[in-house]
């Protein structure tokens, strides 16, 4: 076994073992938590009017209606699970948490371009995706969370 792959399997171990952040929650951590549970939620009750829809209203397709709804629905639980791990200070929340961000951003430039009461929503998404992405990659965020510089081998 070579030095470099002992590094790796030393750095897995102890990586395996990192003790959690310990201290007071950031108020950019918080924040962040808060706006992406905040998204979570939307897209929760956007699905859940979706479905709502699909089965009491008169949709031109019923089943496309319903699916859509349970598909939102599913969307919904990746931003709420990342949002309850940045709040608990787990270092693997922020992937999805950012991921869910970066995915925002089309979806806000879209609905912007949809005009009437969807540019509010596309604006408000934009915004809160921004904001959320910076806080995570803040150098007090990521310290919050446990995640530090690399190590130059």
């Amino acid at each position: 076994m070579s030095s470099q792959q002992k590094q790796s399997v030393s750095r897995a171990a102890g990586a395996a073992t990192a003790p959690e952040p310990t201290g007071p929650r950031p108020a950019r951590l918080s924040a962040a938590a808060a706006l992406t549970a905040v998204e979570g939620l939307a897209l929760a009750a956007l699905g859940g009017y979706l479905l709502f829809m699909g089965l009491a209203g008169s949709p031109d397709s019923p089943q496309q209606a319903e699916m859509g709804g349970l598909t939102v629905l599913a969307l919904a639980v990746l931003p709420l699970v990342a949002a309850r791990g940045l709040w608990l200070r787990r270092r693997w929340s922020r992937g999805p948490s950012l991921i869910t961000q970066i995915v925002a951003l089309p979806v806000a430039w879209t609905l912007v371009h949809g005009g009437g009461a969807l540019i509010a929503a596309g604006i408000g998404l934009g915004v809160a995706a921004v904001v959320v992405l910076v806080l995570l990659v803040n150098p007090t965020a990521t310290e919050a969370l446990g995640i530090g510089p690399r190590e130059t081998p």
